[in-house]
């Protein structure tokens, strides 16, 4: 299997992202620390929420030599009130706001059975209400720059029809109908949004779910050999919010290898 933990010697530069604005949510490990030290990469200037305190101040450390150095903020995505306020101080701090990547999700395992009213909300707000209310939160600050893209996380998960993640399913779903509808209605003031598809990434919390057997299952049924990582999913980010991408709004953007 061939596979990389960091971006190629050859990777693209987008000169467009120098200096932009970027807000990511989930940003202190797996896909979303990938994306934050990608665009930091970029010359631009990033701000993240997460709840995990070490791991982000281990990112924040680790891109100390940036050109811009990334900023984090300590936010629980699912308390509205509170991430809608944080997402405002951010705009203030950075500047105004470019790209906001909505990647914050959980998707811990669960029975239907044992899915009650209080879980499904839960699940609900940290893997779809926040994408609603973070856009909702950027769109003044992008109608003021004359554009900006907006990036959500979805996942292929509810396309295979997994086990065991009915109700992240159900909210990953969901997000492609979200990003339809705000294309639609945002594209008038130039705010571009689509949604990004991940396969199976290879990261610390999803190795915690397979054996090296069923590693080998997910290899074999893609296309493609080799372990998706996260830098992969922050190259078709890079992309979507730069200038290269001016022209694609309402649309899904599968990075799975091929897995099927």
């Amino acid at each position: 299997m061939s596979q990389s933990n960091g971006p190629a010697e050859n990777s693209a530069t987008y000169p467009s992202l120098k200096g932009r604005k970027i807000i990511v949510s989930g940003g202190g490990s797996g896909i979303g620390e990938g994306i934050v030290e990608a665009f930091a990469r970029q010359g631009a200037a990033v701000a993240f929420v997460d709840l995990q305190q070490e791991s982000s101040e281990d990112l924040i450390a680790r891109l100390a030599d940036a050109e811009i150095a990334p900023q984090f903020v300590h936010c629980d995505v699912t308390d509205s009130t509170d991430y809608g306020e944080k997402i405002s101080k951010i705009i203030g701090r950075l500047g105004g706001c470019d790209v906001l990547i909505n990647n914050a999700a959980n998707d811990d395992r669960h029975k239907i059975e044992d899915v009650t009213p209080e879980y499904w909300d839960q699940r609900m707000s940290v893997n779809l209400k926040h994408q609603f209310f973070a856009a909702k939160a950027v769109i003044p600050a992008m109608r003021q720059a004359g554009g900006g893209s907006i990036i959500n996380l979805g996942s292929i998960s509810w396309h295979l029809g997994l086990e065991d993640l009915a109700i992240y399913q159900t909210a990953k779903a969901a997000i492609e109908g979200l990003t339809r509808s705000l294309a639609r209605e945002l594209g008038g003031a130039n705010i571009r949004v689509n949604t990004i598809i991940p396969g199976n990434v290879q990261t610390p919390r999803q190795m915690k779910w397979y054996t090296p057997e069923g590693e080998a299952e997910i290899v074999a049924a893609q296309c493609l050999d080799g372990r998706i990582q996260p830098v992969d999913i922050a190259a078709m980010a890079l992309f979507l919010a730069s200038d290269d991408a001016r022209y694609c709004t309402a649309h899904n953007y599968w990075v799975d290898a091929g897995w099927r």
